[in-house]
C-alpha cells in the first residue's frame, strides 16, 4: 500500500543518503547548504538520481516531516520554479498520502501494535498526538485545519490524518478539513519563501 511504500522509502532514503557520497555542481544547492537539512538530503539523493525537479518536488511534498512546508522552499529556491507551479505540485503531492492514510491508518497500527516495540512506539505517538491535538478535539473543523495548516513543528497532513482518526472524525470531513489546511499552510510558507525567509525547511 501507497502508506507503507512511503514509510518505507523514506527510511530507505535516510539510511542510503548517508552511504552514497553526493557531488553536485549546482550553484543553488551549495547557496542555501542543502546538506545541513533532512529535507536537502532527500534533494540532493533524489536529484543525483537523474529524476526531473517536478517529480523531486511531487516526491518530498508527499514525505512525512517534509510535506508542503519543505517542498515549496526547494522548488523556488533551488529549483527556481515560478510559485504557482510549485505550490500546485506540493499541494498535489501533500494530499496523495492522506485518503490512504486514513483508511488503513487504523489497521497499520494494530498490526504493529502486535510486537512490543510496535506498541510502545504507538502508545507513544497516540499520546503525543492527543496532547498537541486538543484543539482538534475541542473545535474540530477549526482545529484541524489550524492543526495541519500552521507550520510548526509536529504538525502537517500527516500527523493531522492521525489526529482526525484518533478523534473520531468522519473520512471526508477530515479529507476536507486537512485539504483547507494544506492550503492556509501554502499559504503562509509561499510568501515566506518568495521574501527569502524560508529557503530550507
Amino acid at each position: 500500500m501507497l502508506l507503507i511504500l512511503l514509510l518505507i522509502a523514506g527510511v530507505q532514503l535516510h539510511c542510503q543518503m548517508h552511504t552514497d557520497r553526493y557531488m553536485s555542481s549546482n550553484e543553488d544547492l551549495n547557496e542555501v547548504d542543502t546538506n545541513q537539512s533532512f529535507s536537502g538530503r532527500v534533494v540532493a539523493w533524489l536529484e543525483d538520481r537523474g529524476l526531473d525537479p517536478r517529480v523531486i518536488v511531487l516526491i518530498i511534498s508527499m514525505l512525512p516531516i517534509i510535506e508542503l512546508r519543505g517542498a515549496i522552499p526547494f522548488a523556488i529556491w533551488v529549483f527556481r520554479m515560478p510559485w504557482h507551479e510549485a505550490v500546485l505540485l506540493s499541494i498535489i503531492g501533500n494530499m496523495i498520502p492522506i485518503p490512504f492514510l486514513l483508511l488503513i491508518i487504523d489497521w497499520f497500527f494494530m498490526l504493529i501494535s502486535k510486537v512490543p516495540l510496535g506498541a510502545k512506539f504507538t502508545h507513544w505517538l497516540y499520546a503525543r498526538t492527543r496532547r498537541k491535538g486538543k484543539a482538534i478535539q475541542r473545535y474540530e473543523a477549526i482545529g484541524l485545519v489550524s492543526f495541519v495548516g500552521i507550520p510548526l513543528p509536529g504538525t502537517g497532513g500527516w500527523t493531522g490524518s492521525l489526529a482526525s482518526r484518533i478523534f473520531g472524525i468522519s473520512f471526508w470531513r477530515s479529507m476536507l478539513f486537512i485539504f483547507i489546511g494544506v492550503l492556509v499552510a501554502s499559504a503562509i510558507v509561499t510568501p515566506l519563501s518568495l521574501m527569502g525567509l524560508l529557503v530550507v525547511h
